[in-house]
């Protein structure tokens, strides 16, 4: 034996491969040594990390489904019977994709804040699922700003000296006194509004003239009211794309509407969900194509999932989280498994970028909405 490889051991390690079949990319990164590769642009950039590997590969699929949705054109208004003539429109009249944007509020509390008000401005998306945190950190913002810390920062010292913490992220409390004076005059309105409605039109609801507030309409009206460039929901109510957050009580602002409860006892600002669902599902279901685009995980990405279930499904999605399948959780599911319920259609283009939003989406954004 001695001079001689076991035969055990060489049919383990050296197994013979079968041939490599003829659509198989070899994997390549970037290399800095040439010229062309130093202070590229951003879709340079992302096109070398197509053959990266990793979650660098979906990074750049990700980019590239970006680009497909926003490309994409239907007929045009002229060839389209009247009960065609639904869903988004471009500038010459051609069907176009309904996208379908969510956030998580940490995403309004970081600097993130200024690229997804960039898509609004620019009327990029077509409509936005975000939690109460993503509203109402938007307006906070507008009031007093958002400090860096460090995420070791103690619990217990910061509660003493009034001081909140998001991760790496301090918002002092006086943040939120500042919130409180500015939106209970506000309220104050939209109580006085719905009570001479309701006092006029009864309690049925008329379309396009409800008594009761809903979610959207609500932040549609805070965002005319804030009245800042700065904001998110400014350019919402501006380029009336609809901002809708069926869990609009769960933060600050539901705190500020349980306080206005008491002041404005007997009478109540009521908030309708119902309204909301019908509105978002009839959008989705009255797109040409629709567009996911969900950053983050949880409630905004369900409730546009589940708006694209009412049409049998959207025809892409990008999803862009740090949560695992391995609990079942719908935050950490893939786009596979929201085509075993209808929400994203069977032949769509999909894919889940495994990372922190703030760590890619600047980039996806640089190298597709801000590249063109």
């Amino acid at each position: 034996m001695s001079g001689q490889l076991p035969g055990l051991a060489a049919d383990a390690v050296l197994k013979t491969s079968v041939p490599v079949p003829a659509d198989f990319k070899e994997v390549k990164g970037v290399d800095y040594s040439k010229p062309e590769s130093r202070d590229m642009r951003a879709t340079d950039l992302i096109k070398s990390m197509k053959t990266m590997g990793f979650q660098a590969s979906n990074l750049s699929e990700a980019c590239e489904i970006i680009d497909e949705m926003r490309s994409w054109r239907g007929k045009n208004l002229k060839d389209l019977e009247d009960h065609e003539k639904k869903g988004e429109f471009d500038d010459e009249g051609n069907q176009k994709t309904t996208i379908f944007m969510g956030f998580t509020s940490n995403l309004i509390s970081s600097g993130l804040r200024d690229t997804l008000r960039f898509l609004v401005q620019n009327k990029m998306v077509s409509a936005i699922v975000a939690s109460a945190g993503g509203i109402e950190e938007d307006l906070i913002k507008c009031l007093a700003p958002t400090y860096m810390g460090e995420f070791h920062l103690r619990g217990a010292k910061l509660r003493d000296e009034g001081m909140n913490r998001i991760g790496n992220l301090i918002v002092p409390n006086d943040n939120y006194c500042k919130f409180e004076e500015w939106i209970v005059p506000v309220l104050d309105t939209m109580l006085e509004e719905q009570e001479a409605s309701v006092s006029k039109r009864g309690t049925e609801a008329l379309d396009g003239d409800a008594p009761f507030w809903t979610p959207s309409r609500v932040i549609d009206r805070l965002g005319k009211e804030i009245n800042d460039e700065s904001s998110v929901l400014y350019w919402a109510h501006k380029n009336q794309i609809p901002i809708f957050c069926p869990a609009l009580t769960d933060g600050s602002i539901g705190d500020m509407l349980f306080f206005h409860t008491f002041k404005a006892s007997p009478k109540q600002l009521r908030i309708d969900i119902v309204q909301d669902i019908r509105r978002i599902n009839s959008m989705s279901m009255e797109a040409s194509r629709a567009g996911m685009l969900i950053l983050g995980g949880g409630l905004v990405k369900h409730h546009i999932a589940n708006a694209c279930l009412m049409r049998n499904g959207a025809d892409w999605a990008v999803y862009i989280n740090t949560g695992q399948e391995f609990d079942g959780s719908d935050a950490g599911a893939r786009p596979d498994e929201a085509v075993s319920w209808g929400k994203i259609k069977a032949e769509a283009r999909s894919v889940k970028v495994f990372a922190d939003v703030t760590l890619v989406f600047p980039l996806i954004v640089a190298a597709t909405f801000a590249s063109k």
